[in-house]
């Protein structure tokens, strides 16, 4: 099961998580500790990088090296794409202007400096996410589009990576979408959590599809009121969603029954407690596999 399964967190920083991942001994490198109870860990402070008339923020190459550094050769990284390869027009601001173009959208030449910047980290890059927000028709007439859009960009990428994408358009997660991404050999995001739709039915629904690999996001359905729950301290389960989880481990065994690489990704904003989600859903895990088993 460990060959196909790789389960951590979304980010790392939490002293909260002092008592249950990290001692006091590890505040100054979290990381390290932290990779000695997982496997995998998702990187989205790199996603953060597009800003009103300044050039896009690509990560230190200084940091990326004390990552790699800072946990075992066997250790993979899930990394979410620059927001500035990815988002269609900046983000508006809340007087209300009008649309802008990001000028950086699907750039191959950014894409490349990027994976530069990566360089360190190459040998141990699970992922590499693209996330795409919401697609209005101002942003992106259609799903075609879209599809042309990213099959001009991806097919001048460098070969040799794995490439994910998370769209948030509910309605583009259909039979013409996962073909697509099963023949330009991209993994798909399964996001639980915001406006989709349910990660274990559109799984059932096109399973025939996924082949090699994919990531699953366990994020819950509002962010701001679980901050307001935890009083953002991590520490604990205040919202626990137990029979989610348990139909979520029955798509996980499938999954692994399929020989599908799974990177496991489980954000506090889920139930409350990254950790204690996981330590939960590694025992329904145990529970489905032995009910199988015994079945």
């Amino acid at each position: 099961m460990q060959e196909f399964l790789r389960i951590g967190t979304c980010s790392w920083k939490y002293d909260s998580w002092i008592g249950l991942i990290y001692t006091e001994a590890g505040r100054h490198n979290y990381l390290q500790e932290y990779s000695q109870h997982y496997s995998t860990v998702e990187i989205d402070q790199w996603f953060w990088s597009l800003f009103d008339g300044k050039k896009p923020v690509l990560p230190n190459p200084k940091t990326v090296q004390e990552y790699v550094d800072a946990v075992p050769d066997h250790f993979e990284f899930t990394v979410k794409v620059p927001n500035s390869i990815t988002l269609t027009h900046y983000y508006q601001s809340a007087n209300g202007h009008s649309l802008q173009a990001n000028p950086y959208f699907l750039s191959n030449d950014l894409f490349e400096a990027f994976l530069a910047s990566l360089a360190p980290m190459h040998q141990q890059i699970g992922q590499l996410m693209f996330q795409f927000e919401y697609l209005n028709k101002q942003k992106m007439a259609d799903q075609l589009l879209f599809m042309q859009r990213f099959g001009d960009f991806i097919a001048n990428c460098p070969a040799g990576f794995p490439y994910a994408i998370e769209i948030r358009n509910p309605h583009y997660l259909n039979e013409k979408y996962f073909a697509y991404l099963q023949s330009k050999n991209l993994a798909h995001v399964f996001l639980q959590g915001y406006y989709m739709p349910s990660i274990v039915s559109v799984f059932n629904q096109h399973k025939s599809h996924i082949e090699k690999n994919a990531i699953i996001r366990l994020h819950g359905p509002n962010r701001k009121q679980m901050e307001e729950m935890t009083g953002n301290q991590w520490s604990e389960i205040v919202a626990p969603r137990d029979a989610e989880l348990s139909e979520i481990a029955r798509m996980v065994l499938e999954m692994i029954e399929k020989k599908i690489k799974i990177f496991f990704n489980v954000n506090n904003h889920y139930e409350g407690s990254a950790p204690k989600t996981i330590a939960r859903f590694e025992a329904l895990l145990q529970k489905a596999n032995a009910q199988d088993r015994k079945g």
